[in-house]
């Protein structure tokens, strides 16, 4: 699996708005300097972030964007999904169809696959980003 730009930017935008006290609103254009990474590009993101309910947006002059769930209920595995839709390690996880030995997912690879992907899932499930962001401070204090 490989991630694109999109989602590492994505995950630099939900952990630095997860130091911030929850709730707390920045702007597009204050979040896109303080995180190096283009304003229209974060704009694009955002609208990923907003529409699966990660980050909420506020229009207007006092606008920008927060969080619209706390940190401890977000996931990893909530940006990625956010940004790339849903993502798989072999096309025939999600396509049975797709094998060109017509075994339609009845292999010992497809088996090992699956297992490996459920797992995956369930490690990205357990980041949240409450625990990134308390260790994204340890680490800004030197520790």
């Amino acid at each position: 699996m490989k991630l694109n730009q999109a989602t590492d930017y994505a995950f630099r935008m939900v952990l630095h708005m997860s130091v911030l006290p929850y709730g707390e609103k920045i702007t597009g254009a204050v979040l896109a300097e303080q995180q190096v990474i283009p304003e229209r590009f974060l704009l694009k993101i955002m609208r990923s972030l907003v529409a699966a309910g990660i980050m909420k947006s506020f229009r207007g002059v006092d606008g920008g964007f927060a969080l619209n769930r706390e940190p401890k209920d977000i996931s990893i595995f909530d940006v990625i999904t956010a940004v790339e839709g849903n993502a798989y390690l072999q096309k025939c996880l999600y396509d049975a169809g797709s094998c060109s030995k017509s075994c339609k997912g009845q292999c010992a690879v497809n088996e090992a696959m699956r297992g490996i992907q459920k797992k995956l899932v369930e490690d990205m499930q357990n980041v949240t980003f409450d625990k990134l962001a308390a260790r994204e401070l340890q680490i800004s204090e030197g520790h």
